[in-house]
């Protein structure tokens, strides 16, 4: 079965499942222990230190591991607010973060701090410029990604980081979807990244804090790792994702041509194949496994099991796929369209046969979906209503954008539909949809209940 989830979490590498295996039976002891097991121990975690620093671009005792990735951003942003709590509480981050920042972000403002989301283009890339601006004399920390979770752009990491640096505040750097391709550029001060992305084991996080940035490690003290990851270190675990880190990074290169040239053809065939699909994310600066698109007229929670069905294994950023019926914050933020979104992350050594089998059947169950659905098929024809209204309150996605399209033949050429909705996801949806069908976005305003989008036919 095709597994395309590799953003997600990759498959264990050989390299990992062979030091794993090794290292358990040599690196099962305490390594702060003088005896010859746990200098054995020792050894083993000092020689993974060394080279997953080699990889990151830092010194051996900047980095400390955790338990995971999420726990590492967690760390890096407490530690460091905490360690210039006394230039401000003031915290930059993008709109597009991980949902680890966010998440610190949130409990950071709850507590008395103040945040600035820095906002994206279309492509879900930050500008420099508007990131040197959001920075303030009582900024204590600001945050950016090397490479978008979701669509996979890249951003500027080296650009603001050198604004930061000019402004005196340091920069976190989240990489744990960047660094099994090479290491982060730029005068960055602080990393994290998550050892299962790059087919190292779950539950190991990389901490690198350069020398010279403030940093107070919270929670109670602990001698291991620097104060900065309390508890036994999982030793085992941390050679097999140092191991797998190096091996990566020795096939990078070439697997980066071949997987972009497989995510191109995705890129190019996907919009080529199935009528009405957005591709989002940076065409040329982005990761070199990933692609993103969304399909209009689609439940992306049922597009997905569908395609599970015919045994391919995809992630997807929908509203409909999370708890809360909510468009993905990425996508929000980028304003595209967020309905029937699926995202396709190429493990290392995917064959170019399972890519084409994957183009030759996604039509069809687009088309199945659709159909389920009701979509349209084609706009009717002029009729002589000025104005239409379509009530689907109470309906989630993409329904509403399904009845707007069915409406819109309802009205002449310069005649306007008005659509009532309470699904959040309509907000952004029906103005995607405006835009790669051609009609004009009127806006919106509340309703009696919910909210009235309106649209004028253009064509």
């Amino acid at each position: 079965m095709p597994y395309f989830d590799a953003a997600s979490s990759a498959p264990l590498h050989p390299v990992a499942r062979q030091a794993l295996q090794a290292s358990l039976d040599e690196g099962w002891a305490d390594p702060a222990r003088l005896y010859r097991e746990g200098r054995r121990a020792r050894l083993l975690l000092d020689a993974a230190r060394e080279a997953a620093a080699e990889a990151v671009g830092c010194r051996p005792d900047e980095l400390s591991f955790t338990s995971s990735g999420t726990r590492a951003v967690h760390s890096g942003i407490y530690g460091s607010l905490s360690g210039r709590r006394r230039v401000g509480r003031h915290l930059v981050v993008s709109a597009v973060e991980h949902s680890s920042v966010l998440h610190s972000a949130a409990s950071h403002e709850a507590g008395g701090g103040s945040v600035t989301e820095v906002v994206v283009d279309r492509t879900g890339r930050v500008s420099p410029d508007a990131y040197a601006a959001a920075l303030r004399p009582d900024t204590a920390l600001a945050c950016l990604q090397s490479a978008n979770h979701e669509v996979g752009t890249l951003q500027p990491v080296a650009e603001v980081a050198e604004a930061c640096r000019a402004a005196g505040v340091p920069l976190l750097v989240d990489a744990a979807q960047s660094l099994a391709w090479g290491p982060v550029e730029g005068a960055w001060s602080i990393l994290a990244a998550s050892a299962h992305k790059w087919g190292g084991p779950a539950g190991v996080g990389l901490l690198a804090v350069r020398k010279g940035v403030r940093f107070a490690p919270q929670g109670p003290a602990d001698e291991r790792e620097s104060g900065r990851a309390a508890g036994f270190e999982n030793i085992p675990a941390i050679v097999a994702a140092a191991a797998s880190l190096r091996a990566v990074r020795a096939e990078a290169e070439a697997e980066s041509a071949r997987l972009r040239g497989l995510v191109e053809r995705i890129r190019t065939r996907v919009a080529e194949l199935v009528p009405d699909v957005e591709v989002v994310g940076d065409p040329v600066r982005r990761l070199p496994h990933l692609v993103t698109f969304s399909c209009l007229y689609v439940d992306g929670e049922t597009l997905l099991h569908e395609l599970d069905r015919a045994e391919f294994s995809v992630s997807s950023g929908s509203s409909c796929t999370s708890s809360t019926l909510t468009p993905s914050h990425v996508l929000r933020a980028m304003g595209v369209l967020s309905e029937g979104n699926v995202r396709v992350s190429l493990p290392l050594g995917t064959p170019a046969q399972e890519v084409d089998r994957f183009l030759d059947l996604l039509p069809g169950v687009v088309a199945s979906v659709r159909t389920k659905l009701g979509a349209p098929v084609a706009t009717a024809g002029p009729a002589d209503a000025e104005e239409f209204v379509v009530d689907s309150l109470g309906r989630l996605c993409p329904i509403p954008v399904i009845e707007l399209a069915k409406a819109i033949g309802n009205v002449p050429v310069g005649g306007v539909v008005t659509v009532l909705a309470d699904d959040e996801a309509a907000r952004l949806d029906i103005p995607a949809w405006c835009e790669m069908r051609g009609q004009e976005y009127l806006g919106e305003h509340p309703a009696e209940e919910g909210t009235a989008y309106r649209v004028r036919r253009v064509s």
